[in-house]
């Protein structure tokens, strides 16, 4: 069997920035284990499918992702490549998409303005939390404060420090949530905020963009900076900005594309 594929740089204003994510457009789902061999053969962060589905009365897509380990329930910045290959290649007819996700339908436009494509994310709004045992001495460096939601979200002074973190991947793998996040004040001007992401166990050291993460990072920037408009950064080797705002129960976040590849693979 042939299936087209695109590798597609999220959150990236130009190749080699923002996170690569491998998108198999299907007309039906297959096995999970072969989607999840997949994935592990392109060994990005993410490969995401999806199918044609009815999505609350809309034609839309059926979405999964699937990291090289696992399939897991959100993913951002593969929902934003999936969207840029739809509306640039697929239906270019199309301003909305409606995908049917582990996560509840998660809607996607066009901004024809900034040239930005705009997510409708869930938020996860994080609560102090006690860290679990080794969390700190793993991650090198002692944050202000700790914070949870689905992940870690540890808090420190200065995006300097953040920047100079080197976790022991080794010793995050047994953590009791899904991944860390850190996250600083941003140190560039336009910059609300920096975040990093790890996820070893999950087949993601650390992540380059990570939309999901931001689905904590702007609620605790919102409060904080008291203001629902942010400008993350994620401070990773890639890089990557996301244009995002609290919504309450919501977050929207939108970022720009690069396609790097297009071809197909045999299954």
């Amino acid at each position: 069997m042939r299936l087209p594929i695109y590798q597609v740089d999220a959150f990236a204003d130009r190749v080699f920035r923002g996170n690569p994510a491998a998108i198999v457009p299907l007309e039906r789902w297959l096995p999970a284990e072969t989607m999840q061999a997949i994935a592990a053969e392109n060994n990005l962060s993410e490969t995401a499918f999806f199918v044609p589905e009815t999505v609350d009365g809309h034609d839309g897509f059926g979405l999964r992702w699937f990291t090289p380990e696992v399939e897991v329930d959100l993913c951002g910045h593969a929902t934003l490549a999936s969207a840029w290959v739809i509306f640039n290649r697929l239906d270019g007819g199309r301003s909305r998409i409606d995908f049917a996700t582990r996560s509840g339908t998660l809607t996607v436009t066009q901004d024809g303005e900034s040239g930005r494509i705009a997510m409708d994310f869930p938020g996860r709004a994080p609560q102090p939390a006690a860290p679990c045992a080794g969390l700190v001495e793993a991650m090198g460096a002692a944050p202000q404060s700790v914070l949870a939601a689905r992940d870690y979200l540890l808090v420190y002074a200065s995006a300097a420090e953040l920047r100079a973190l080197k976790p022991d991947m080794h010793g995050l793998m047994g953590i009791d949530k899904f991944a860390v996040i850190a996250t600083a004040p941003g140190d560039e001007p336009g910059i609300d905020c920096v975040s990093r992401f790890f996820a070893p166990a999950k087949g993601v050291p650390e992540d380059p963009v990570t939309g999901s993460a931001h689905c904590t990072v702007v609620p605790y920037w919102a409060q904080r900076l008291g203001r629902s408009d942010i400008v993350a950064y994620q401070a990773s080797a890639r890089g990557g900005r996301l244009y995002c705002r609290d919504e309450g129960a919501r977050v929207r976040m939108a970022g720009t594309c690069m396609p790097y590849l297009e071809g197909s693979i045999t299954v």
